[in-house]
């Protein structure tokens, strides 16, 4: 077996094209859009390569297969948070052979510990991490936009080689009309009678102002969360981008207090349910196919990106009203969504699984983030609990 690292065009066309032979047959799988990966390698779209650096390689048999992939990074804004000081490793895909996978695992370690690294999180994203971030471990149907998919072997190899449970992410599931829980609708009516608050939906001429209201409450919602930086003004721009052709305005929800941006909830269309049909391309023929089903209005499923409020205004019910309020607009006859799901909710984060619990959600889905300690000898430490006062 040798291991080459990716610096060619025809190594990036066969890091794209090994998990379409490894799922061929695999019905749930639905290929990534080769531009989302590619993004995350090219230092002009990619602005973590300011203060961080990543590389991938292929693992190829006698016969030139190509037989695995992966990469390696680190992100100097959080690789000090930790305990060691901590790299990524992602975009894994490998035949079931652990040779194979733990000369992958040995490739990434032996880049990382040169570079002052301690520790390696995988799989992860050299990104944000609501993109290709952690091991599907069960639920193994369709992915959403973003979320990762795996073979059921993978876990074996993972653990196989030394990597522990750091954090698991769950995916809730829950239909659109099953009504909220009277809970939710107390509270959001107390909160609803308080002209103090006021809730409103994204507009789609107004993008540039709802942008900023997002990182603002993002930054000040996840300061407490290990390992996650600041979001800037430069993310949030790319990250409207990207919404403005998919949104739905009813689906993307903003809470202010005397006009002060203190809350979100971040929805959008399930659009895997049309990428699936333009096999990873945008290209003129994946366009059209895009716009076709669009039209169609192909996505029945719509899924939660994210979701928070500033910390003094967590545990005042302001979760149950933009939850109420958002419902007011979208359980409504003839909408055509039909499933709901709440995706990367970290079971280091108890409050906000009570909360989608409330709301009716059920685990369907499973991902986890592994951390291999390369001192096997140190303590390993799970991701610390974050406490919140949030309430239903």
């Amino acid at each position: 077996m040798q291991i080459t690292e990716v610096s060619t065009p025809a190594h990036r066309k066969a890091f794209l094209q090994l998990p379409v032979r490894l799922y061929h047959g695999d019905q749930n799988w639905i290929r990534p859009l080769d531009k989302d990966i590619e993004a995350v390698f090219d230092p002009q779209r990619n602005k973590l390569f300011e203060n961080g650096e990543c590389t991938r390689w292929l693992l190829q048999d006698a016969s030139g297969q190509t037989i695995g992939r992966v990469a390696a990074f680190i992100n100097r804004d959080n690789a000090y948070t930790y305990d060691q000081p901590t790299g990524g490793m992602g975009f894994f895909e490998c035949i079931n052979s652990k040779e194979a996978a733990f000369l992958l695992f040995d490739t990434c370690k032996a880049w990382l510990q040169p570079r002052g690294m301690e520790a390696m999180d995988g799989p992860v994203n050299f990104g944000d991490r609501y993109q290709f971030w952690g091991l599907l471990t069960d639920g193994f149907a369709e992915p959403n936009y973003g979320m990762l998919y795996h073979h059921r072997y993978y876990r074996e190899l993972f653990e196989g080689y030394g990597f522990r449970d750091f954090f698991q992410q769950y995916t809730y599931c829950r239909k659109v009309m099953e009504p909220l829980h009277p809970i939710i609708i107390k509270k959001a009516e107390r909160v609803f009678a308080n002209p103090e608050y006021v809730f409103r939906h994204i507009e789609k001429d107004k993008l540039t102002r709802y942008g900023e209201d997002l990182r603002t409450i993002y930054n000040k919602a996840w300061a407490n969360h290990e390992g996650v930086p600041e979001m800037t003004k430069e993310q949030v721009k790319s990250l409207m981008k990207q919404f403005k052709p998919i949104l739905d305005e009813d689906l993307i929800w903003f809470a202010y207090h005397h006009e002060v941006p203190i809350g979100f909830f971040v929805m959008l269309p399930e659009m895997n349910q049309i990428f699936r049909y333009v096999n990873g391309k945008l290209d003129l023929p994946g366009i059209a196919k895009f716009l076709w089903h669009r039209w169609r209005k192909t996505c029945t499923k719509m899924f939660g990106l994210v979701f928070g409020f500033v910390p003094e205004f967590q545990g005042k019910g302001l979760e149950s009203a933009i939850v109420a309020a958002a419902g007011k607009h979208i359980q409504v006859p003839g909408q055509r969504y039909q499933d709901f799901e709440m995706n990367w909710i970290g079971d280091f984060n108890p409050t906000m699984m009570k909360m989608v619990e409330i709301m009716g959600g059920k685990v369907c889905k499973t991902h986890i983030t592994f951390r291999k300690l390369f001192d096997e000898k140190a303590a390993f430490r799970r991701a610390a609990v974050i406490s919140h006062k949030v309430t239903a």
